[in-house]
């Protein structure tokens, strides 16, 4: 049965009472939480037959005509909160999941000796295209917004210092002091090869690692592996910003596909190479077309490279649950983000106009055989085409074994209910391995069918995710006192 108190409306639609008060519902209900209350599902329209592998037996047909709606609901799958805050959240929860894996290990198929393995939280950041308004970092002292520029106005007559002190939600924190001499070109040419200097500096770490170690890189690799996993950040000037997670492994076997590192490398050894790699790699890019110039692209100066240790009593380094959930919640946002919520952002607007500039020039110069051909196409995203979550084969568990996993429990949770129900008749169906489903349904549009659809969907997995995130601070809680206890009985 449906609570009704999962649906607490802020607004008063006709149409939601319409359908609260209709005779389906409790099925409209059970569809919209199999979707987890998406904020914009698919809706398919068609039928799914069951056949018995073996025989060749119809067993069950699924037909959408029989839903309340006659329309199969199905999750946009969208990773970006501002989108969909439902499916992002689940996105986020399964990022978690794939991370704190990878860094803790003892969970989704990665043994639990992954954490004594060296690892690095890496952030690498863009290059300057200009001075920007910037706001003090939580915690520390404040600070003039621009304290190390050069006194003075800029040739367009502009001042080239802020003196003012920027709270973390004013509006021109990320603006150009003066737009007029900002390098909105570099940036949207930067942004366009970052995937290409991440994949380089992915190179050259392992090349770097075994330098140091005084073999050949074919022969490091019979004894030690780099993994990471990778995701985009954007600053509030709209460049993006990358964090990752760095660990070194041993040479994966059919038996031992995590084993510790052959060489007894400490996590600060690793960050040494992995800042040498930063400020090393480099990529030369084309000009857009004739009026534009060569540019050699590398990572900005702000490289930072920290340890990550188990224990951080020290207040020294990082721990394994804090970059898991750093990184996890920076992978559902957007480039739209970056904006203060209802506050026009001209620096942005002008990044998007500068993408779809430089994009009709190179086609204007080289056709689609121009490497900026399809710059345009990525306007939105301020020209950054790479991968916003991304990590090597062996870091830890995927996304997809993670769906999997979850998809199974439903469907098995569901079988169960339906045999419960069914006392055992023939009605009942066993959805196994020696069954096979062939769906015909074809795409009717997306999102709910009418506001108060939409608004009863928001408001349930609003508090879904309020019951969610409870008691996940609570089981946080209770393993942190579980392990305090732990420590205090060792010492």
């Amino acid at each position: 049965m449906i609570d009704p108190e999962l649906y607490t409306l802020d607004v008063e639609d006709p149409t939601a009472l319409t359908r609260m008060l209709s005779d389906g519902f409790e099925d409209w209900s059970k569809q919209a939480a199999s979707t987890g209350f998406c904020s914009r599902p698919v809706r398919l329209f068609g039928q799914a037959r069951t056949f018995d592998r073996r025989s060749g037996q119809h067993l069950h047909t699924f037909d959408s005509r029989d839903l309340p709606d006659s329309v199969l609901y199905v999750r946009c799958g969208n990773r970006r909160a501002s989108r969909c805050p439902s499916c992002s959240h689940e996105y986020q929860g399964d990022m978690w999941h794939l991370l704190s894996a990878g860094v803790s290990g003892g969970d989704k198929g990665v043994p639990e000796s992954v954490s004594t393995h060296p690892l690095v939280f890496l952030t690498l950041t863009a290059p300057s295209f200009g001075t920007v308004h910037s706001s003090t970092r939580p915690g520390a002292q404040p600070r003039q917004c621009t304290v190390n520029a050069a006194p003075g106005l800029c040739e367009h007559g502009r001042p080239r210092r802020c003196t003012e002190h920027h709270d973390a939600d004013d509006a021109r924190i990320g603006q150009p002091l003066c737009p007029d001499c900002y390098d909105y070109e570099g940036q949207t040419v930067w942004q366009w090869h970052c995937p290409e200097l991440w994949r380089r500096f992915t190179i050259r770490l392992r090349r770097l690692v075994a330098t140091h170690l005084g073999m050949s890189e074919k022969a490091s690799r019979d004894l030690l592996r780099v993994q990471f996993a990778k995701v985009g950040e954007y600053q509030k000037r709209g460049a993006i910003h990358l964090h990752a997670l760095v660990r070194l492994d041993g040479a994966p076997t059919d038996q031992e596909p995590f084993p510790s590192p052959a060489i007894d490398a400490p996590a600060s050894w690793l960050a040494e190479r992995c800042l040498e790699a930063a400020q090393g790699v480099e990529v030369d890019s084309a000009p857009v077309d004739g009026n534009d110039c060569a540019r050699t692209l590398r990572f900005g100066r702000q490289v930072d490279a920290r340890p990550v240790q188990r224990h951080t009593d020290d207040g020294g380094d990082v721990s394994p649950e804090m970059v898991a959930a750093y990184l996890a919640k920076y992978a559902t946002k957007a480039a739209g983000d970056v904006a203060a919520e209802g506050a026009p952002n001209r620096h942005l607007k002008r990044l998007r106009e500068t993408c779809l500039e430089l994009c009709g020039r190179a086609l204007l110069a080289d056709g689609f055989a121009s490497p900026y051909a399809l710059l345009g196409k990525w306007a939105d995203a301020f020209g950054f085409r790479g991968h916003f979550a991304s990590k090597s084969r062996r870091f830890s568990t995927t996304l997809g074994t993670l769906r999997d996993v979850r998809r199974k429990y439903h469907r098995d949770r569901e079988r169960l209910e339906t045999s419960a129900g069914s006392s055992g008749t023939a009605d009942s169906f066993d959805v196994t391995e020696h069954t096979v489903v062939i769906n015909e349904f074809r795409f009717v549009g997306q999102g709910w069918l009418t506001p108060g659809d939409a608004e009863l969907a928001r408001s349930a997995a609003d508090a879904a995710r309020e019951w969610k995130d409870s008691r996940c601070a609570a089981r946080r809680l209770h393993e942190k006192g579980k392990n305090h206890g732990e420590a205090l009985l060792h010492r």
